[in-house]
This record gives C-alpha cells, sequence and structure tokens, in this order.
C-alpha cells in the first residue's frame, strides 16, 4: 500500500508530467491512479530505468503505468521510446493521444 504521508503519488498531477500531458488525462477521466499503480511507479529504481514485471487483469490499469514510465523517461532523457501494442487499432488510439 502507499503510505499516508505519500498519498499524493495517487494523483497523476504530482508526478511531474506536462501540463498538456495532464490536460489530456484529465479529458479522458484519468486525474489518479489506483494504489498498485503507485506502488508499481514507486518501487526500486523503475522511474531511473531499472526494469518492472507486473501482471494485472484486463482493464485494470496496466497500460496507465507504461505510458507513465515511457513519457517520464522520454520527457527528462530526451530519448525515444518503443511502445509495443497487440492490437492496430489499440495502437491507432494511442498514437493519437501520445502525439
Amino acid at each position: 500500500n502507499v503510505p499516508e504521508d505519500q498519498a499524493d503519488k495517487l494523483l497523476l498531477a504530482s508526478w511531474g508530467l506536462p501540463k498538456a500531458v495532464l490536460e489530456k488525462y484529465h479529458s479522458l477521466g484519468v486525474v489518479q491512479m489506483f494504489e498498485w499503480q503507485a506502488e508499481c511507479l514507486m518501487l526500486g529504481q523503475v522511474l531511473e530505468g531499472k526494469n518492472l514485471i507486473y501482471s494485472a487483469p484486463t482493464s485494470a490499469g496496466k497500460t496507465l503505468v507504461a505510458e507513465l514510465l515511457i513519457l517520464k523517461r522520454v520527457l527528462e532523457t530526451r530519448k525515444k521510446a518503443l511502445l509495443i501494442l497487440p492490437f492496430v487499432s489499440v495502437a491507432k488510439e494511442k498514437k493519437c493521444y501520445l502525439q
């Protein structure tokens, strides 16, 4: 569980994302994460590029964790990232809002 003193980590706004990114997530109804998502992001050195393996049921929010990790790394390091998605329709959807 996320400690009480870090409860603000559930809010997307607390992760240092640009205003445009936050506005896009907010327009999609995503303002905060589930506790397990924040826990994933706070594990070890995940935000510094270390590996993370996590599993959750369909529609549980796995993609949000991956997107936040990718966005933070791309913005902080100015390097490119590769996001592999299972379906063309999902890839097109992600392309539209990640741009």
